[in-house]
């Protein structure tokens, strides 16, 4: 029992101490970015301002002089700033690190998914999105390597094994972007089957009957979702599956030549109880390191592959943001995935520890 409070107390404490390093890089960096940004701004308010002073204050100097240093003095507190870029840069940090801790992202410039400007509700909704989209895709791949690489496995150099293993290796070479645009002219434009951009699913909700009753609503709902996210989803199972199917299959074909598989069979216990009930425990840890980090990856979105189809997720916005040099979406959504990707390895050595005791006691 001690060993496991032992256990547990350290990954938290790594956890925790990775997360605060983390948080003060990203605060750090992105302070700089704000405070350059800043500066500029006011630099072009003080350019604009300053010529009416000039045609106001032209008969007297010294007056003109005092009101552009208050002019100076005015733009910089308004915009958070001292006149020092080292304090300011230290001071920014300050926030920068308050805000994240508290999820207080505030609010940006411009409207990206909604009607809303809040960076916060913003993030919720593109996590959606891009949970839907994604973690569909991610768990039918998923399904379909555990199945195929199962069966690689259990008859290695069969025609299924080489016929996998071929088009794993050709579709894991393919960009993602250029198999998603060769899916866009088949099926979007030349056979006109399914929409080239999925930004318009909103609109298609919003036209939804009002006197719909709850259960047609969800039916109507998932027919628009599913209409849209099809070929996006086919896109990257395509892609991805007989990479997965590969990998799954040498890391059961390694467990298969352990000693006690050869024990197992030695007993005379059928060869499905031998793979399902030994060779899938011992195979489970790396397979769910696989599928934990394939999810957390599936709420960042792929920036390329939502640009192409125009889905409205967390890469959709993360490549917008880094258009319009929007600094507050920018640290929100660095921040946001950070503490998902940490907090899922800290649940992966959980899970690790009970899937294999091993770990634990190493």
């Amino acid at each position: 029992m001690a060993s496991l409070a032992r256990f547990v107390l350290t990954k938290v404490f790594n956890a925790a101490l990775t997360l605060a390093v983390t948080l003060f890089l990203i605060s750090a960096i992105f302070s700089v970015y704000t405070v350059v940004e800043k500066y500029s701004s006011v630099r072009e308010q003080y350019i604009l301002a300053l010529r009416t002073l000039e045609t106001r204050y032209a008969h007297n100097p010294e007056l003109l002089e005092e009101k552009r240093q208050q002019l100076w003095d005015n733009l910089l507190s308004q915009n958070g700033l001292t006149g020092n870029f080292t304090f300011d840069i230290i001071n920014w940090t300050k926030i920068l690190l308050i805000r994240n801790l508290t999820f207080d992202f505030g609010t940006t410039k411009y409207s990206y998914i909604g009607n809303t400007k809040d960076v916060g509700e913003i993030l919720l909704i593109a996590l959606k999105n891009t949970a839907i989209l994604f973690l569909t895709a991610t768990l039918i791949t998923f399904l379909i390597g555990i199945i195929l690489g199962f069966q690689m496995a259990r008859k290695p150099g069969s025609v299924l094994d080489r016929a996998v293993s071929v088009f794993g290796m050709i579709s894991w070479s393919m960009p993602t972007w250029w198999v998603a645009i060769i899916m866009l002219l088949v099926f979007s434009f030349y056979l006109d089957l399914f929409p080239s951009q999925a930004m318009y699913v909103y609109y298609d909700l919003s036209k939804l009957p009002q006197d719909l009753g709850l259960f047609e609503r969800i039916i109507a709902q998932a027919k628009i979702w599913l209409y849209y996210m099809t070929l996006p989803v086919a896109t990257i199972v395509l892609v991805s599956f007989g990479g997965a199917s590969y990998l799954i299959r040498n890391i059961v074909l390694g467990v298969l030549q352990e000693d006690f598989v050869m024990t197992a069979r030695a007993r005379g216990l059928p060869e499905r109880r031998v793979v399902y009930g030994h060779v899938l425990r011992a195979s489970s840890p790396p397979i769910v390191t696989y599928l934990a980090l394939s999810i957390v990856g599936a709420f960042g979105g792929a920036i390329i592959t939502e640009a192409v189809f125009g889905w409205p997720g967390m890469g959709l916005i993360y490549w917008v943001a880094i258009q319009q040099f929007d600094a507050p979406m920018l640290v929100a959504s660095t921040w946001v995935l950070t503490v998902m990707f940490i907090v899922t390895i800290l649940i992966l050595d959980f899970i690790y520890s009970l899937l294999d005791p091993r770990v634990r006691v190493g």
